[in-house]
């Protein structure tokens, strides 16, 4: 199996797809996405010849573009099936959600940093995706079109909010990393993959595997 540190200096995009067919994701529809978005569209020209590699990149504003194995991975959990509706919260620069839009319905994301905000929404447009996009907290959800098939956070929070369970559909699925419990794990690597699915009377818990996102800023931090 490859690694990221194998990477040639300038790797493309037929070689991140054979990167990802290697660590195991299986979902046609996900390789297909992966296939079709053009990740060098979504990052900034200095490392656009690094961005088909196996490492998250700087964005600006101190946020980053998440690795193509993660992204992947992490649509492959949401077990789409082409009519959802999704919350992402995070939109950064647009990547994820960009892959998130060739697979489902409808798209809402949220982004809390503006000019990152700015920085995504152009990177859609430019390439005619469209996406119910707003700027505030993530931490509030989008109520006003609840509920949602899914929801994808993409920074790390102590726990998913409640706020945000609640806007799930029951049988649907929300996604993202969550702090290690004090004492748990690598002591360098303190996040947890969780997925959350909605049943008729509350929600099942489910760890993956461990992460390293960027914080999650707002309320959760208060």
């Amino acid at each position: 199996m490859s690694s990221p540190t194998d990477e040639p200096a300038h790797p493309t995009r037929e070689e991140m797809l054979a990167y990802l067919e290697d660590r195991g994701i299986g979902d046609p529809q996900v390789m297909a996405a992966m296939a079709r978005v053009p990740r060098h569209a979504f990052v900034p020209e200095e490392v656009r010849h690094r961005a088909y590699g196996q490492r998250p990149l700087p964005i600006g504003q101190g946020q980053t573009i998440s690795t193509p194995f993660i992204v992947a991975s992490m649509t492959e959990l949401l077990e789409l099936q082409g009519t959802e509706r999704v919350l992402e919260i995070g939109t950064g620069c647009g990547y994820q959600t960009a892959v998130l839009c060739e697979m489902v319905r409808e798209v809402c994301s949220i982004e809390i940093v503006a000019k990152v905000a700015e920085f995504g929404a152009r990177n859609l447009a430019r390439l005619g995706y469209s996406v119910n996009l707003r700027v505030g907290d993530g931490a509030d959800g989008w109520p006003d079109r609840a509920p949602f098939d899914r929801i994808l956070l993409a920074a790390t929070a102590p726990r998913i909010p409640r706020s945000l369970l609640n806007q799930l559909a029951i049988g649907g699925i929300a996604l993202g990393p969550e702090e290690a419990p004090p004492g748990e794990g690598d002591p360098h690597d303190r996040e947890v993959l969780a997925r959350y699915q909605r049943l008729e009377q509350g929600f099942e818990r489910t760890e993956i595997y461990g992460v390293r996102f960027v914080p999650m800023t707002g309320k959760v931090q208060q």
